[in-house]
């Protein structure tokens, strides 16, 4: 019997300094860190657009998107944490394409390829000495604050559910270019001749009445620019519910990691055109996905 006791008593001394059991009293900490978060979307928003422009959505590198960021958290009270998180990710794809021009002789919009053996009434191609260069960026910025509730399960281990929940921002840049841009260039009016506040347009003849009445009714082209920049914005709120583990290796130092599900959504109409022109027939644009993020962190 006395072996026994002396055996258990071993047994449990061992076991406890093994790993003490996560203190029942209200602690108080918190941390901070470099953070990566993987994110692959359902859904690219603006993928058809890419995909009329001739660039494919899966070069773009969106499954997975990864952000770059910060996070942080603090213990409040209890089994409460309060944090907050802010990252950005981004990506692109690009592509050059060969331009040619041609005649349309059959009076249908469009180029249609010539019937073999009337190619001399058809559509004809000419050949153009210059490429066109298409490059989209994707920009997905996030920031956030995260609420969880822990579930204690060693000294240095935990568990924890939560959400992060804020604002984020999508933005699309599309830059088409012909040629090599030129600084000289840059100061220059795209549709004619500045001089004080007024813009003067060379008109074409012969019938410059008949050419003034086109502008008129077609609008005016740039005749000074080889490229165009595009940026298609939105702004939404952001919610992401997560379940983490948080492991303490270190005295000062942890890594936690966490998967959950995003749920943002661009409301329809709430697409700009730069920054601050609203285009009121943008539809609406949903950015979900599921997500992995790890946060090696400096703390409690």
């Amino acid at each position: 019997m006395k072996q026994f006791i002396t055996v258990f008593l071993l047994i449990t001394s061992l076991a406890k300094a093994q790993g003490d059991i996560y203190p029942t009293e209200t602690t108080y900490g918190g941390g901070i860190g470099f953070s990566t978060m993987y994110m692959i979307l359902d859904t690219v928003p603006g993928a058809s657009l890419l995909n009329s422009l001739g660039l494919n959505v899966d070069e773009l590198g969106t499954r997975p998107l990864i952000f770059y960021g910060g996070e942080g958290f603090a213990q409040m009270s209890g089994p409460w944490r309060l944090g907050g998180y802010a990252g950005i990710g981004a990506t692109q794809a690009s592509n050059v394409f060969g331009i040619k021009m041609y005649a349309n002789r059959d009076n249908v919009d469009g180029f249609q390829k010539p019937a073999f053996g009337n190619e001399a009434n058809g559509d004809t191609l000419y050949s153009f000495s210059d490429n066109l260069s298409v490059k989209a960026r994707l920009n997905f910025l996030l920031g956030a604050m995260t609420t969880e509730y822990v579930f204690p399960i060693f000294r240095d281990l935990e568990v924890m559910a939560g959400a992060l929940m804020g604002i984020g921002r999508y933005v699309l840049s599309i830059d088409q270019h012909i040629g090599t841009p030129r600084w000289s260039n840059f100061g220059k009016n795209m549709y004619g001749e500045m001089q004080g506040d007024t813009i003067l347009i060379q008109l074409d003849g012969p019938d410059f009445d008949d050419v003034a009445k086109g502008y008129n009714e077609n609008g005016l082209r740039p005749i000074n620019v080889t490229g165009t920049m595009t940026e298609l914005s939105g702004t939404f709120f952001n919610f992401q519910p997560y379940v983490a583990i948080k492991w303490q290796f270190l005295d000062r130092m942890g890594l936690r990691i966490s998967a959950g599900y995003n749920r943002g959504t661009i409301a329809s109409g709430k697409w700009k055109l730069n920054g601050h022109l609203p285009i009121n027939d943008s539809p609406a644009s949903a950015l979900h996905g599921i997500t992995l993020r790890t946060v090696i962190y400096f703390g409690l």
